[in-house]
């Protein structure tokens, strides 16, 4: 799987990109510093890099600078409040491949991570298998088209996703939080029943064909989970 790593001072951000990577099927590593930073890059040589401008140990452009000069040749966008024409000239001066600034759509930097692993690809991006499955579950990212015991499963846009975070989680107990952060890319507390009402309609459509698949752990959210017989 591509590897990702994440480098910001925020926990929040950490979270969300770690959340909505992790929904994409990137593999995610976190750093909060410039040390942390180095050490991981060190151990796990991501495929790329998004690398806050301002840590509290240091700056993204000396740690960009040192991972090149390590050899690491993956890509790097830089997120930043910074917004300068002259902060993203010394960008990629560093040796950065392209700058993000803050706040960030989502969807906008994840085409900015594609894009930016097919250029260090060489323009050939890999093709996983299209097919998410868990025991008799299967859903085509293709096609998006849902089944289970190869008996099609009729599902809303967002039951579609909400399947998918739950089909790249297999067994992991997801908080409704991190459910919203991935699904709805919010992350508002009061928000938190509209995780319940959408789990409740794929829940009933998943167990009309079979065993249920989610498991409910009260007071904190799911876990797509075959109950042992």
């Amino acid at each position: 799987m591509t590897s990702v790593l994440v480098v910001d001072d925020q926990p929040n951000i950490r979270d969300l990109l770690d959340t909505v990577l992790g929904f994409h099927g990137f593999t995610v590593h976190t750093a909060a510093t410039a040390g942390e930073a180095l050490a991981l890059a060190a151990r796990h040589r991501p495929d790329l890099v998004l690398l806050d401008v301002m840590l509290p140990d240091g700056d993204g452009m000396t740690v960009c600078r040192r991972l090149r000069d390590s050899g690491l040749g993956a890509g790097i966008i830089f997120l930043t409040a910074r917004d300068g024409r002259a902060d993203q000239v010394s960008g990629l001066a560093f040796g950065g491949d392209d700058y993000v600034t803050k706040p960030f759509d989502v969807e906008v930097l994840l085409a900015r991570v594609r894009a930016v692993l097919r250029r260090v690809r060489g323009g050939v991006a890999e093709r996983p298998d299209p097919v998410l499955r868990y025991t008799d579950l299967e859903l085509d990212e293709e096609t998006l088209l849902a089944s289970r015991g190869g008996r099609p499963v009729p599902l809303s846009p967002t039951e579609l996703k909400l399947l998918r975070y739950f089909l790249t989680n297999p067994g992991r107990v997801l908080s409704r939080a991190q459910i919203l952060a991935a699904v709805w890319e919010y992350d508002s507390p009061s928000a938190s029943n509209v995780v319940d009402t959408y789990v409740g309609y794929l829940r009933r459509k998943l167990d009309r064909l079979g065993p249920p698949l989610i498991v409910t752990h009260r007071g904190f959210g799911y876990a797509l989970r075959a109950e042992q017989p």
